[in-house]
């Protein structure tokens, strides 16, 4: 008996130490497990992940990137990738994403896609490719998404050869009226400005020397052309939520030309306009927000928000108006909202356009329309000093009232007056005139 309890004391060590060993390569493998686990979401959480209106974004702007990478979640809707340092778009980048309603790849350094890059998209409806270094892209990369309705690809250096003939023959095509809008040629010299969607295709596989005669200076840029603004080079394009132009802080003097039409929000704030002349934003029809905050804009002509039948937002804070020309705010049917804060509004007659226009549009809600001059009234608000102005209207004795058959009410009023400085003593003495007011 004391033999077999002593091998058991013996033993039990040993089956101690290999329960110890498994349980620490169980242990092992979990923390090893969960350290990989970390790491993904570590590396997940540089982007931003969002949902909104029952659709999920991940958010993976000016992250440096230079590739789409493993560990993102794949049911998202939205991707954006605006601002990074992508060069090249590989076969199947984007066939795990296969929930893919909008790609935004804007802003990068992409000069190369690949045939199958956007393999697996087929629920896309929004590429964003502007700002990049391409120079040729044939119509099969865009096979793979049937569903795509905005194409946007201005801003790249096209190359208008044979190479480039699928893809203009494609986006010409009438039912693809939102693809490649305002992508022009950067070569060759014959081409040079010239819109791919407007292009005579069947010249593009014409040697250039059997179309134009080259200018002497061909190895030199030709001039700019001197123009206003364009918002498709200066502006950032989103889509989603919903197509939104940003053209804050770009040092614009005038209202950019070729605003995309399906724009729904466009933001000019922090520039330096200073007017806005009629039918600025004449086609941009959809807009439904308007910030013109933080310019130096000074005066507005009438019909410079004609066309904008549906706009529920206009932003005119901090700027250096002063009063409204008579019917600047016209064409504003839906207005809901109207901001004029920082502003220098000058209290006199001119201003009671604008006071007259919000009492007939009593569903607009309005800040900020507060006297800045004359030093009387300042910090009054408008309302306040025009009921004042009205105040001091002399009040006329009233002696009956009468109605005519038209329903016109009339006040008669008598007034006795002396005439001292007419005719002779003789003529002299009070007479009465009967004046009639109608109201």
């Amino acid at each position: 008996m004391r033999l077999l309890r002593g091998l058991l004391l013996l033993l039990f060590p040993v089956f101690w130490a290999a329960d110890a060993r498994k349980d620490e390569g169980r242990s092992g493998r979990w923390m090893r497990g969960r350290g990989r686990a970390r790491a993904v979401k570590r590396f997940a959480a540089d982007c931003k992940e969002s949902s909104a209106n029952g659709e999920k974004y991940l958010d993976c702007q000016e992250r440096q990137l230079k590739a789409v990478t493993l560990g993102w979640p794949e049911d998202i809707d939205h991707l954006l990738l605006a601002r990074n340092r992508i060069q090249v778009l590989r076969d199947n980048t984007f066939s795990n994403f296969r929930n893919l309603r909008s790609l935004d790849l804007q802003q990068n350094e992409i000069s190369r896609i690949e045939e199958n890059a956007f393999s697996g998209l087929s629920k896309l409806t929004t590429l964003l490719l502007q700002h990049n270094h391409l120079q040729v892209v044939i119509e099969d990369v865009l096979i793979p998404m049937p569903q795509l309705r905005y194409l946007r690809i201005h801003d790249n250096p096209w190359r208008c050869d044979c190479q480039l003939d699928s893809l203009v023959r494609f986006i010409q095509v009438p039912s693809n009226r939102h693809f490649g809008n305002y992508a022009k040629c950067a070569e060759p010299t014959a081409f040079w400005g010239s819109k791919l969607k407007k292009l005579d295709v069947d010249q593009l596989c014409i040697p250039q020397q059997e179309k134009v005669e080259i200018p002497q200076t061909e190895h030199e840029k030709l001039p700019a052309p001197i123009k206003q603004s364009d918002a498709s080079t200066l502006c950032h394009t989103y889509m989603h939520p919903v197509p939104h132009l940003d053209c804050r802080n770009r040092e614009l003097k005038t209202v950019p030309a070729d605003i995309p039409l399906d724009i729904v929000r466009l933001d000019l704030s922090k520039n330096n306009i200073k007017q806005l002349r009629p039918k600025e934003f004449v086609t941009v029809k959809d807009l439904k927000l308007l910030n013109l905050s933080g310019n130096s804009l000074e005066r507005i002509d009438t019909a410079a928000f004609a066309g904008l039948l549906y706009l529920n937002e206009l932003d005119l804070s901090n700027n250096s108006l002063k009063n409204f020309q008579y019917g600047v705010l016209e064409d504003l049917y839906f207005l809901k909202r109207l901001s004029l804060g920082n502003n220098p509004w000058i209290c006199d007659y001119n201003i009671h356009y604008l006071i007259y226009w919000l009492k007939h549009h009593r569903g607009v809600y309005h800040t900020g329309l507060v006297c800045g001059e004359p030093e009387e009234f300042r910090g009054w608000s408008v309302e306040d000093y025009v009921k004042t102005y009205n105040g001091e209207c002399p009040k006329d004795l009233q002696f009956g009232q009468t109605a005519d058959p038209a329903g016109i009410t009339a006040q008669e009023l008598t007034a006795e007056t002396e005439e001292e400085e007419l005719g002779p003593i003789p003529y002299r003495g009070p007479k009465k005139y009967e004046i009639i007011r109608l109201t």
